[in-house]
């Protein structure tokens, strides 16, 4: 891992960021939603790699819809441009990738053991840190491309959360003992571990994705009460599959899997 050099209490620095893919990087200050940014500069033809990132959000949003806190100057707002030519079915695995890709460059640079929760939230001290959004867009039947959207609480106090998510959100200030995150650095390793872990995904496929997502996940092993278009249920959940769904014991010992939904930990 690359030092960078950047200052913890300003703003994150676009030239301390290394080429990194395209090595293009769109700094803004406020946007609606990186999103939203991201996708207009895809379908001007962006190249793979191309990232926004912002010091706000005015409407950050996650899954299903939910609106994504995003205050000034707190956190990593970003979201990034890839062209993987995939089948649409096989897209899923993106979000398990960048899961495994931001939560080794939290633990490596900040300490802080954040683990995943299936399918896209990152939790450390039980609480979520982290919220990934995967995006794709259709050309003619087919996969155009895909934009990866992130959000990192990195220096968040709890005073920074709205009453309604306070004892659900945290920050890697908070989990790491109060220790500000130089946010310059971590965006450059999560832009690095994506770049590594895509072109790896790319060369050889799922597995080595499955491996290190089932090595950090706080899902696996634990009872899990999952929400799905057919309903809600119970079991326990005992891996991934080769295709990336979350395989899960009913009390009968039936295996199922699960490719999309919400699931709650038990």
């Amino acid at each position: 891992m690359k030092e960078v050099n950047a200052h913890i209490s300003g703003g994150l620095k676009r030239e301390s960021f290394e080429a990194s893919w395209t090595g293009r990087i769109e700094h803004m200050d406020t946007v609606e939603s990186t999103q939203e940014e991201a996708k207009l500069l895809a379908e001007r033809g962006a190249p793979e790699g191309t990232a926004v990132m912002a010091e706000a959000q005015t409407g950050g949003r996650g899954r299903m819809g939910r609106k994504w806190h995003s205050p000034h100057g707190k956190g990593i707002w970003m979201s990034l441009v890839l062209r993987p030519g995939l089948p649409l079915a096989l897209t899923p695995q993106l979000t398990l990738l960048a899961g495994v890709a931001v939560c080794t460059a939290i633990r490596e640079v900040t300490g802080v053991q954040a683990g995943i929760k299936w399918p896209n939230d990152l939790l450390a001290g039980g609480r979520k840190i982290c919220g990934i959004l995967l995006e794709s867009s259709l050309r003619e039947g087919r996969l155009h491309y895909c934009i990866a959207g992130i959000g990192i609480a990195a220096n968040l106090t709890e005073e920074d959360y709205p009453e309604e998510l306070r004892g659900i959100g945290t920050s890697l200030l908070i989990e790491g003992g109060g220790i500000p995150v130089d946010r310059t650095r971590l965006a450059q390793a999560v832009l690095e571990e994506l770049e590594y872990w895509y072109r790896q995904y790319i060369r050889e496929g799922f597995a080595p994705v499955k491996e290190r997502w089932e090595a950090m996940s706080v899902t696996l092993g634990r009872q899990v009460s999952v929400n799905t278009p057919q309903g809600r249920s119970e079991a326990t959940a005992v891996g991934l599959s080769d295709q990336g769904e979350l395989l899960l014991r009913k009390d009968t010992g039936e295996i199922a899997s699960v490719l999309s939904g919400e699931i709650e930990l038990i």
